[in-house]
This record gives structure tokens, sequence and C-alpha cells, in this order.
């Protein structure tokens, strides 16, 4: 966070000059066990069916889309 950050946040709760910002406490671990390969492999094929599949199929069928009947 820059410097200004707190000056910021202050000029927009300008109405309540004692009210404390909350801040997220984020902390993470190490996993307990790591991917292989095969999850990794799952994992990804799986995004690219359920993301990129549809819209691929749409992009390629746009022209029968744009078409009145």
């Amino acid at each position: 966070m820059s410097v200004l950050t707190p000056l910021l946040l202050r000029g927009l709760t300008g109405s309540a000059p004692g009210l404390m910002v909350p801040r997220a406490q984020v902390h993470s671990k190490p996993p307990r066990e790591q991917l292989g390969v095969g999850e990794i492999a799952i994992g990804l094929t799986s995004c690219f069916i359920c993301c990129l599949l549809p819209a691929g199929w749409v992009l390629s069928h746009l022209e029968s889309y744009k078409k009145r009947d």
C-alpha cells in the first residue's frame, strides 16, 4: 500500500472520522499434498471443456445466428 492510501481512505469516511477501515488478514500455508501431473491435466482439461469449448462453438456458428429465417 502506498503512503497516500490512509489519507484517501480518511477522505472517503469524512463523516465518521473515528471509523476504522477493516483490513483482511489473509495467510496461507503450503499444501498438505502436492498435485500430480495427472491431476493438473484433468483440471486444465475440465476448465477447457467447460469454458472455452462452448465459446468456440458459438463463435464458429456466428453466421447462422445472424441469418433471419
